[in-house]
């Protein structure tokens, strides 16, 4: 059964240092293939236990589904009860990324009304311990809770979003994929015609910290977001734009819906792709 969450979607080191009452989770991954899991043996908040994203994050087919489409609600349970974590656990997960790859299981559980929350700053915040220990938790048995409605869009309603005036389609990527000048792994370059560029990365100041509410709230509406539940978010392949949906929420805007699919799926169609001079 799903819980009410009452952690807020990003929280600060100090916060929850010293805490043995919150799962640990250190959900390293690098787009250029390096491995996260070395990243973690080699150094990681002790006590965290490593998640692998692509293995527990990320369901597996044919390109046309995107580089990282959702689990199954089933496989995501199974995942979870692997790592020892149940409905009642509190998790707060962290990478060295500003918050790219772990954002994707903070997303995934505060969508089911799972407690958990996003590092601000990271591993290079956290004050404490570390340790090249890995760490582990007793699996159990995790109940199965269905992805809820309206979480998340499919292709058809990310393309009506674009082209709708009702409706605020927003690109998480940075601005030289949106521009279409550079495309390093999905199948062309460009965006889904409609869709304003708010680059995740943006979100974050020199020292990887999200940037106060008040200026991340700003930025959206700046591009006509005027509640969340009227917003899509889409990435390369749906994780980054996770960090784009908690910094929303977290600015008070309410909790946007993502399209998992993103980039990695509409560029394997023959669906337009907006691009600009």
């Amino acid at each position: 059964m799903a819980v009410t969450a009452s952690m807020p979607p990003i929280v600060a080191a100090a916060a929850i240092a010293g805490r043995d009452d919150i799962v640990l989770c250190d959900v390293r991954w690098y787009l250029d293939g390096r491995s996260g899991l070395d990243a973690y043996l080699a150094g990681h908040i002790a006590g965290a236990i490593w998640v692998d994203l692509d293995a527990h994050l990320s369901a597996h087919g044919a390109p046309e589904h995107g580089r990282h489409p959702l689990p199954s609600a089933q496989s995501f349970a199974d995942s979870l009860g692997s790592h020892g974590i149940g409905p009642a656990d509190t998790v707060v997960a962290y990478d060295d990324q500003n918050g790219l790859p772990a954002s994707r299981l903070v997303w995934m559980l505060r969508v089911l009304g799972h407690d958990a929350a996003l590092l601000n700053g990271g591993l290079q915040a956290w004050p404490g311990p570390t340790s090249t220990e890995p760490s582990h938790r007793a699996p159990m048995m995790c109940p199965v809770r269905d992805w809820p409605d309206g979480a998340f869009v499919d292709i058809d309603a990310a393309a009506t979003a674009g082209a709708s005036p009702n409706a605020v389609l927003i690109d998480a990527r940075g601005g030289d994929r949106y521009r279409g000048e550079t495309e390093p792994i999905d199948a062309r370059p460009g965006h889904i015609p409609g869709a304003a560029n708010v680059p995740f990365a943006d979100n974050f100041d020199a020292d990887g910290f999200f940037a106060d509410t008040a200026t991340l709230r700003a930025r959206y509406e700046s591009e006509g977001v005027a509640a969340a539940d009227e917003t899509i978010i889409y990435c390369g392949s749906g994780v980054s734009a996770c960090t784009d949906a908690l910094a929303m929420e977290h600015s008070g805007l309410g909790r946007p819906r993502v399209y998992v699919g993103s980039w990695s799926q509409w560029s394997h169609t023959d669906r337009p792709a907006a691009t600009v001079s």
